[in-house]
C-alpha cells in the first residue's frame, strides 16, 4: 500500500511516498480503508527532530495518528457489525492507505458528517472538547484564545462561544481576524500589535488581569505576554508550542494568585476518554454547532507539500490529506 514515510529528520522534503506492507489486524483489531488523514503542527516538529524526549521515533517511520475512513476487515473476535462502518480512530502511522486500530478506539461517524470533516476533528476536536472540560468554561467567563485561527483555535472559539462565555480571539492579519469573529468571537485582536495584551484585556471588559481562562495554543513570547492578562483565580492552559516551546510560567506567581495551570501533560487522554471526547466533537458537528475550518487538502503522495503548508502558517485552519 502507499504510505508517506519520514526517511530522516529534516525539512518537508524528507517526507517521501512509497510502498509499505499492508497492515494485518490482530485479535480485537480492524483494518480501516483510510479516506482522509488528520495533520497537526506537532507532526512537522517531530519530523524536524524536535521533541524526541516526548516523541521517541526513529526514521524511517510513517507519521500521523488520526484517520477517518471505512472498516474493511476485522481480526479475530471483532463483531461483524463494524464492517462497512464509517469511523474515526487514533492509530500509529496514519499517513497511509490503510491503518489498523483496536475496536475500543473506533468512533462511528454520524450521518450528515463527511469523512473529511470527521478527520479534521480527530485530534483538535478531542483536544478542544477536553480543554472545555478541564478549564470548566462557563457563561460568566471571559476567555482569551491564542492562535485562534488555527485548526484547534477555531474550534475553541466556537465551543467557548457556545457556552455563552465572552470570547476574545488573538490572530494575525485582517482575514484571520474576520474569520474568528464569524465563528463567534466577541472581539478579535491582532497579535502583531505591540500592545496587543492591553487591547485584549480591554476587549475582555476588565482591567489588566481580565481573562478568567487563557487557552494558549501558541507558546513562546506570545504565551508569556498573555499570562499577566490572566485573572486571579483564573485558568491558564499552555498546550501549544508551534513557536518551538511551550509557555514558561512562573509557578510561584501562579500559586500566589490562585491560577490553575494546565499543560500538554493534562491532555494525554486514555482510549476511553479520547473516544468519549471524539464522540462529543462529532455530535456537535452533526448538530451544526461545530465546524472545523479546513484551509487545505492534499493527496497522500504530496504529504511533503502538506507539511510545508502547515509550517508556512499562511493557510487558515487545518490541513488534511486525501487518500
Amino acid at each position: 500500500m502507499l504510505a508517506a514515510q519520514v526517511t530522516t529528520f529534516g525539512g518537508p522534503e524528507v517526507l517521501v511516498p512509497g510502498e509499505v506492507p499492508d497492515p494485518v489486524p490482530g485479535p480485537g483489531e480492524v483494518v480501516i480503508d483510510v479516506a482522509y488523514v488528520d495533520t497537526i503542527f506537532v507532526e512537522t516538529q517531530i519530523r524536524g527532530g524536535w521533541g524526541r524526549e516526548f516523541f521517541p521515533v526513529t526514521p524511517p517511520y510513517v507519521p500521523g495518528g488520526g484517520v477517518a475512513g471505512v472498516v474493511s476487515a476485522g481480526g479475530p473476535g471483532v463483531p461483524g457489525h463494524w464492517l462497512g462502518r464509517r469511523v474515526t480512530a487514533f492509530v500509529t502511522g496514519s499517513y497511509a492507505e490503510r491503518a489498523v486500530a483496536p475496536v475500543p478506539a473506533l468512533v462511528p461517524v454520524p450521518d450528515g458528517v463527511g469523512l473529511r470533516t470527521a478527520a479534521a476533528l480527530v485530534h483538535d476536536g478531542v483536544t478542544a472538547a477536553g480543554l472545555m472540560e478541564l478549564t470548566k468554561v462557563r457563561a460568566t467567563d471571559r476567555v482569551l484564545v491564542l492562535g485562534a485561527s488555527g485548526g484547534m483555535g477555531t474550534l475553541l472559539v466556537q465551543l467557548a462561544h457556545a457556552r455563552d462565555a465572552r470570547v476574545v480571539a488573538v490572530a494575525r492579519g485582517a482575514g484571520k481576524l474576520a474569520l474568528v469573529r464569524e465563528l463567534g468571537a466577541d472581539a478579535a485582536v491582532d497579535a502583531t500589535l505591540p500592545d496587543w495584551p492591553a487591547a485584549a484585556a480591554a476587549a475582555l471588559g476588565g482591567d489588566d488581569r481580565a481573562a478568567d481562562v487563557v487557552l494558549d495554543g501558541v507558546g513562546g513570547q506570545l504565551g508569556s505576554a498573555a499570562f499577566p492578562v490572566t485573572a486571579d483565580g483564573g485558568r491558564f492552559s499552555a498546550h501549544g508550542a508551534p513557536t518551538g516551546g511551550f509557555t514558561r510560567v512562573d509557578r510561584e506567581e501562579a500559586a500566589r494568585r490562585g491560577i490553575t495551570l494546565l499543560g500538554i501533560g493534562d491532555l494525554q487522554f486514555d482510549t476511553a476518554a479520547r473516544t468519549r471526547l471524539a464522540t462529543t466533537a462529532l455530535t456537535e458537528a452533526a448538530a451544526g454547532r461545530l465546524r472545523p475550518v479546513i484551509g487545505g487538502t492534499y493527496p497522500l503522495n504530496r504529504a511533503a507539500d502538506a507539511h510545508a503548508a502547515v509550517e508556512s502558517r499562511e493557510l487558515v485552519g487545518k490541513v488534511v490529506l486525501k487518500v
